[in-house]
């Protein structure tokens, strides 16, 4: 029976971290590897996250289950974050993931549930390559809208607006509530005030994965488009993850939050993703989950939490700023000046393949095939090598 399963593509990621690993050169510079590092090249642990988890190994009795959902403190510390005081006046189901992956395929097989096999979901060109990949294995269709302008390495909101105008009454818009991976080009708040708008006249319901809350301009202004729309539209789906904003990458932290119409359709759609959890893996993982609902629910490890997402964000910034101009000095041209108005981790540069290759080949300077970088890989000491690397091959 196994000989015939058909072959699968190894990840590409996954390739680029061996070829990667298996690259004898001292000088080599990996930009490929979706996960923030520090000045040291290491991903760090949240002195809040250790003082967090001090606390459960002093004070936790047990390691018996949670509820289907996950724990429904988890749920309202997730919601306050993303929702602010919507979370007091809007009804909303909620439940407790494996990561951020885990909350997208739930999210999407939620509006599954939900009938009408022939419903779309739409998502943005680029998108996180799993959107797709995850959609095409659960069989929902799909069409893509188009968002990111190369040319100017900005959004291309005509061109958004008219293909979701397009877009059938039920059909779903997915949306990267901020730092947009791959490109690193976000909305802006006229642009997120446009698109609740059009949302709101061709009946469409928003999907927002929202994966780097406090990475692109701080923890409240990532969402601020966010909230006026889940104010302004009866129901919308939010996958969220904490593997970014804090740092737990391997405990699988993640959360969907779906905002309804009224109690009757929160309980319906809470009902429906804690059967979902049942399907599939049960009982959601709760030791990070525990760790994020205690950083938040205390002043302290909040303001702690905070302070150093925010200086995160702020050495990205500085990365971009740096890789910038040392672009501008070395080609003479503002050609890579986009990447100063881009946010989070991520940003294409606009290489082609073969200029990869030889990035990879050359100088040992690796990135995903299609140009996206991450900014968080690099340091004062390899931003001038990797614009060197990068003039080079143009």
């Amino acid at each position: 029976m196994l000989e015939s399963l058909p072959p699968r593509e190894e990840d590409k990621i996954l390739r680029l971290m061996k070829l990667f690993a298996d690259d004898p050169r001292v000088g080599k510079v990996d930009l490929g590897v979706g996960v923030y590092r520090d000045s040291g090249g290491r991903t760090p642990v949240f002195s809040a996250v250790k003082q967090a988890e001090t606390r459960l190994v002093e004070t936790q009795e047990s390691k018996g289950y949670v509820g289907l959902a996950g724990d429904p403190a988890f749920h309202r510390a997730m919601a306050g974050l993303v929702l602010g005081d919507l979370a007091e006046t809007i009804p909303y189901a909620a439940c407790g993931t494996p990561g951020g992956t885990g909350a997208v395929r739930q999210g999407f097989e939620l509006m599954r549930l939900a009938g009408n096999p022939q419903r779309r979901i739409w998502l943005p060109d680029p998108s996180w390559i799993n959107h797709g990949s995850i959609l095409d294995t659960l069989g929902i269709p799909r069409a893509d809208y188009r968002y990111y302008d190369a040319e100017t390495g900005g959004i291309d909101l005509e061109g958004m607006l008219a293909d979701i105008g397009m877009a059938a009454p039920g059909d779903v818009v997915l949306i990267h509530g901020c730092c947009h991976n791959p490109t690193g080009a976000d909305l802006k708040a006229q642009d997120w005030a446009a698109l609740t708008r059009l949302l709101a006249e061709r009946n469409l319901t928003p999907f927002v994965d929202l994966a780097y809350q406090g990475f692109g301009d701080g923890v409240e202004a990532d969402v601020a488009g966010l909230r006026d729309m889940v104010a302004a539209l009866p129901e919308t789906i939010i996958t969220i993850s904490a593997s970014k904003n804090f740092g737990l990458y391997r405990e699988r932290v993640g959360c969907v939050l779906a905002p309804c119409t009224d109690a009757r359709a929160r309980d319906l759609t809470h009902a429906a993703l804690a059967w979902l959890n049942r399907q599939n893996y049960a009982f959601p993982p709760d030791h990070g989950a525990r760790v994020v609902t205690t950083i938040l629910s205390d002043a302290g490890l909040r303001a702690d939490w905070q302070e150093e997402l925010d200086g995160m964000r702020g050495r990205m910034k500085a990365n971009r700023t740096a890789l910038a101009g040392e672009l501008r000095r070395l080609t003479g041209s503002d050609r890579f000046g986009f990447l100063q108005s881009h946010r989070g981790m991520f940003t294409l540069l606009g290489l082609t393949t073969d200029q990869v290759l030889a990035l990879r080949r050359d100088h040992g300077l690796y990135m995903v095939e299609d140009s996206r970088i991450n900014i968080a890989g690099l340091t004062d000491a390899t931003v001038p090598l990797a614009a060197e690397a990068i003039a080079a091959v143009l």
